[in-house]
């Protein structure tokens, strides 16, 4: 057991933890940023909402799902030349955020677009006939009532972006994925790939349990 250990590159486990770390927190900033904003405009321009546009809605929607339906393996394959355009490089942690972003941003939008129809109508129609602008039943009603959903939603997006992550590794995206593959499958170094599936378990399961707690401390207001 001991020989085991000794045998198991822990400095490189440690960089490519942290690598895992920081393409999880800058793709997940970077989807809530885009995909919260997606997925309001989706709900307000859908049937009977406030800002409904049946051509918007119908030709953003399709995007959405068309991005959604593509496997990310194959959108990170796709996405290389425009990556090496806008970052410089396709390879390591720089390289797969915007693959990442792209994978996860409709998913999320999705997400929260669901979250708003949970909404009670009554709520929105009250606000109403208060007078409030669509901006401040947005920010006033909206989203503070939804935010349960939403943090749910995030959430589930951070473990896909985790699973994503360890994906990007087949084409030298960093991570644990990269060392999972570079050890494990070309040096069939199956230590090490039990390390690093043991970690992004771990991750999965710390970002759940850190999930379920806000959206219980949320659901409680």
């Amino acid at each position: 057991m001991t020989a085991i250990l000794l045998n198991i590159p822990w400095a490189e486990i440690g960089e490519a933890t942290l690598d895992t770390l920081l393409m999880l927190s800058l793709s997940l900033a970077a989807t809530v940023i885009i995909g919260l904003p997606l997925g309001v405009m989706l709900f307000l321009t859908g049937k009977r909402q406030l800002l409904e546009q049946p051509i918007f809605y119908k030709v953003t929607s399709f995007v959405v799902n068309l991005l959604r339906s593509v496997p990310f393996i194959i959108l990170l394959i796709v996405m290389m030349p425009l990556t090496e355009i806008l970052i410089g490089t396709s390879l390591g942690v720089r390289g797969s955020i915007p693959p990442l972003v792209v994978g996860a941003a409709p998913f999320f939008a999705r997400l929260v677009e669901t979250a708003l129809r949970e909404v009670d109508r009554g709520i929105i129609e009250a606000t109403q006939s208060m007078g409030a602008t669509t901006r401040q039943i947005v920010l006033g009603a909206l989203i503070p009532e939804a935010l349960p959903g939403i943090i749910a939603g995030v959430t589930v997006t951070a473990i896909a972006l985790v699973s994503y992550t360890a994906m990007s590794g087949v084409v030298g995206g960093g991570g644990l994925g990269d060392l999972s593959v570079r050890y494990g499958y070309h040096r069939h170094q199956n230590d090490v790939m039990v390390v690093t599936v043991f970690l992004l378990v771990v991750l999965v399961q710390l970002l759940q349990m850190f999930g379920d707690r806000l959206v219980l401390k949320f659901s409680r207001r």
